[in-house]
């Protein structure tokens, strides 16, 4: 399998299999702002960067550790 390039345009195919979204997901995400926009090539392609993506993915991976955190510091204090 080919590596994947950080500077690297993906298409939804791609975006699907990295993330593991559905495409509807992705869609409704992209229109409520909690995902990344795509780039339009022309009316029927999109593409997003990969470092885009992988800064995302990255985000969303510290969430939920401060999430994890803080849930475990309310358990403590209680």
């Amino acid at each position: 399998m080919q590596s994947i390039r950080p500077d690297q345009l993906l298409r939804i195919t791609e975006v699907r299999r990295l993330t593991s979204l559905a495409k509807s997901t992705i869609n409704l995400w992209v229109a409520q702002g909690k995902f990344p926009k795509p780039l339009t090539l022309s009316p029927t392609i999109k593409v997003w960067r990969n470092q885009s993506l992988i800064e995302w993915i990255d985000k969303q991976s510290n969430n939920k550790s401060q999430d994890s955190k803080s849930v475990n510091s309310d358990e403590l204090g209680s």
